[in-house]
This record gives structure tokens, C-alpha cells and sequence, in this order.
């Protein structure tokens, strides 16, 4: 059985006539009256009674119709979820970023021009997102620094200046900003390694011969913030990340440019796809003025 033979039995069946199944489906009534009768023919029964100009399904057709109803209803919603999701009122974004602060954002500026786009987002390190993005598992990502591989794209969003992070008990607190040099000696608490922060700061450190007394390694935003909280030690920070609360200050350095940095990431063959182009698109619009 072929679709258009289905498709013409639908349309005799729901108009009434051969006449006017024929012109609903744009095709001559030759034609409707051909695939009908190869129909039967092929299986063997009767569908209709033809009785002058009108066609009443028969018993076999009645039942046929039911399902003939269901198929092409479906199809029907087939067709609609297509055109909505190509222009872009329906679908589902898939984002992986390394962090919240910077795709948040984004995330607003996104759900502002496209409500009806389901958007679910994951969090890892750079090495997490990027699989992600090369195993389709996510659509776009949110990266601190620009991916060294072919089979990416790296679109810029912002950048943000490194400060330093203390407790209200350090002897820094109370300054608005420091020399790179006042770090030497100073108890550090560094991201892990494959931090953007980290990797600013220590460059930073290491062209101004710096040698502070790192104390830590943390991972975590959170813990690094509470062991600053606790005078721990300081540690170098987004400003773009820096949570501020009692007890905590930020002070900035007035005499080296240690930044990091914001950008949108898709696998290169899929940056033409609706969705992604439309992300980027809204992150660009909404993206923060250079400091």
C-alpha cells in the first residue's frame, strides 16, 4: 500500500466524493479514483458505495478511516511541531557551562526572546563541557577560555578583571587596591589546576617574580570562599564570581592586568543549527560592555 493511495481513500472518505476529495488534494478526479480503486483491488475489498456522485464508506472503510484519521493526525501534529520548532516557539536548548555567573545572563537574555524553548543546563569543567558538546549531549557551552580544537567554534562574551579575595581581619581589607608585589609571601588559596582564574593570577605572579605561600588547592567556589571567610588565606577572583557577605572584601591590583574570560562554544558543524545561532545570537545582544 502506498501513502498517496491512503491519502486519496482519506479524502473520499471525510468529503464524501471523488470530486471532492480530488480537489482538496489538488490532483484530477481520475487520478483519486485510480489509486482508490488500486486499493481495493490490491487487498481485495470494498471501501465504498458508490452511489451516483457521493462515495459512503462501507463497513471496511468505516474501520479503515479510524486509522486512516489517527495517521494523518498525527502527521498533522508532525508537520506543526517542525514549523514551530523551526521557528523557534517550540524545542529544547541543551547548555553546559563551567560555571553560573556567566551564562545566567545569557540564560534571561535567551528566555526573553524565545519563552517557548525549553532550556536545561549542566555544570562541570572545561574538559566536562567540551565531551559534552562532542558527544551531542549538549548544544552549546560556557566557557572561561577558547577551546584549542578544530571541531570547535569559540564566540567572545565578556571579560572581567582578577581581584583578590580576603577576610575583614586581613591587613589588605581595608585598602581599595594592591600592588602584585604585596602578594609575595602571602598565604594563597589557588583553584585546581585547569582554572582560567588560576592560570591568570599565576602568570601574573610569575612576570612580576612573585612568590607567595600557597596553602591550598580548592575546586570548589564555595569552600574557597568560606576558607577566605575563616582567614585561611586570600585568593585571586572573578569579579564577575565574587560573592561579597560580612566578612569578606575584595580588593582589586593596581598594577597588573590579570583578567579572565567568557565565551560561547558549539561543535563547528552545528553552529548553523536554529537553536544555537539563536543562543549565540541573544548572547551577543545582551552581552556586558568591556571594562
Amino acid at each position: 500500500m502506498r501513502l498517496t493511495q491512503l491519502r486519496s481513500f482519506h479524502a473520499v472518505a471525510t468529503s464524501g466524493s471523488f470530486t471532492a476529495a480530488a480537489r482538496s488534494l489538488h490532483v484530477s478526479q481520475p487520478t483519486i479514483t485510480t489509486q482508490v480503486g488500486q486499493l481495493e483491488t490490491l487487498y481485495g475489498v470494498e471501501l465504498f458505495h458508490r452511489m451516483g456522485r457521493r462515495a459512503v464508506p462501507t463497513e471496511m472503510g468505516e474501520r479503515l478511516l479510524g486509522l486512516s484519521r489517527q495517521m494523518f493526525d498525527l502527521e498533522a501534529e508532525a508537520v506543526q511541531l517542525l514549523r514551530e520548532s523551526g521557528e523557534l516557539r517550540t524545542g529544547h536548548l541543551r547548555v553546559a557551562a563551567v560555571g553560573p555567573s556567566h551564562v545566567t545572563r545569557m540564560l534571561v537574555s535567551f528566555n526573553q526572546c524565545y519563552p517557548g524553548i525549553k532550556v536545561s543546563v549542566s555544570t562541570g569543567n572545561s574538559q566536562e563541557v567540551l565531551a559534552r558538546l562532542a558527544n551531542y549531549s549538549a548544544d552549546v557551552g560556557v566557557l572561561a577560555q577558547v577551546a584549542q580544537d578544530s571541531r570547535f567554534v569559540s564566540v567572545p562574551y565578556s571579560e572581567h578583571a582578577v581581584a583578590i579575595s580576603c577576610s575583614a581581619q586581613h591587613r589588605f581589607a581595608q585598602r581599595r587596591s594592591i600592588s602584585i608585589r604585596e602578594l609575595e609571601g602571602e598565604r594563597l588559596i589557588l583553584r585546581e589546576q585547569g582554572s582560567t582564574t588560576r592560570k591568570a593570577i599565576e602568570t601574573a605572579l610569575q612576570a612580576a617574580g612573585v612568590r607567595p605561600e600557597v596553602v591550598m588547592e580548592i575546586a570548589s567556589r564555595e569552600i574557597i570562599r568560606e576558607a577566605v571567610l575563616q582567614n585561611v588565606g586570600i585568593a585571586a577572583v572573578s569579579e564577575v564570581e565574587y560573592v561579597p557577605g560580612p566578612g569578606l572584601r575584595a580588593v582589586r591590583l593596581n598594577d597588573a592586568t590579570v583578567r579572565t574570560y567568557a565565551h560561547v562554544v558549539c561543535l563547528a558543524e552545528r553552529q548553523e543549527g536554529a537553536l544555537v545561532r539563536a543562543f549565540i545570537r541573544c548572547a551577543q545582544q545582551g552581552r556586558p560592555q568591556a571594562p
